[in-house]
């Protein structure tokens, strides 16, 4: 393939690694607010910052490029960038995260959260931990376990914890703390007055999130439509 990639910071990086010990070309690497000739591209892969990354997208989608888009902290012009994406016939995977082993923790959490919507005594909460040069807080992942936890429960909504927040009832705390040095920690726990179950991804480095998007770019070519990584790796 040859990869245009949007954003040449850590995780553009680690991601044109995997890229070329797969066999694959960079042929491009576009930092924030470059002209660029994206012509050429058989797939895009966008780890840029949030207030480029819808340009970056839509652009793509309108030369027929398919894109893997891992940037986030912009999902509220998700639905726009969609609507331009099929209106151009275009390719688009997003993901929170696209290290295989947090999909599989996202399935974990599901299942999880499925079982626990029975057990009022129990009220779910969740960490996550990242560098402190991570732009949004919380995580696009810890938002989509939220978001999974709520699908499958009785909680209304999610809400950014300090020691400040007052949590209602009905609302999923999570608490982000940013740490040198932490790819990426996140923790789900369900609390009790008797006891507490948690289940916990912890990255060791950023090899596993370029790694998957990877896997999504070469998993993409050819095909047409809005996927996700439960698409990608087969988890239906």
């Amino acid at each position: 393939m040859k990869i245009v990639l949007f954003g040449y910071g850590k995780m553009g990086k680690e991601v044109e690694k995997i890229a070329l010990e797969r066999g694959h070309e960079v042929i491009l690497k576009i930092e924030e607010d470059e002209e660029y000739d994206i012509s050429e591209a058989d797939v895009a892969i966008d780890f840029s910052v949030p207030k480029a990354a819808f340009n970056n997208i839509t652009s793509c989608f309108k030369k027929n490029i398919p894109v893997i888009s891992g940037t986030t902290g912009w999902l509220e012009d998700y639905e726009k960038a969609i609507t331009i994406c099929k209106k151009n016939n275009g390719s688009f995977i997003y993901a929170s995260n696209f290290s295989i082993g947090v999909n599989l923790f996202f399935e974990l959490n599901k299942k999880l959260s499925r079982i626990m919507n029975s057990k009022n005594n129990y009220s779910p909460s969740i960490e996550e931990i990242h560098h402190t040069k991570k732009l949004d807080a919380p995580s696009g992942t810890a938002i989509t376990i939220a978001e999974q936890t709520i699908k499958n429960s009785s909680k209304k909504d999610w809400c950014l914890h300090t020691s400040l927040t007052k949590v209602d009832k009905e609302i999923i705390p999570i608490s982000s703390k940013r740490i040198k040095d932490i790819p990426g920690t996140h923790i789900v726990a369900y609390e009790s007055e008797i006891d507490s179950i948690e289940i916990k991804h912890t990255a060791h480095n950023r090899k596993g999130f370029a790694h998957g998007a990877i896997i999504a770019a070469e998993w993409l070519i050819n095909k047409n439509g809005v996927y996700t990584m439960k698409d990608v790796l087969n988890l239906e």
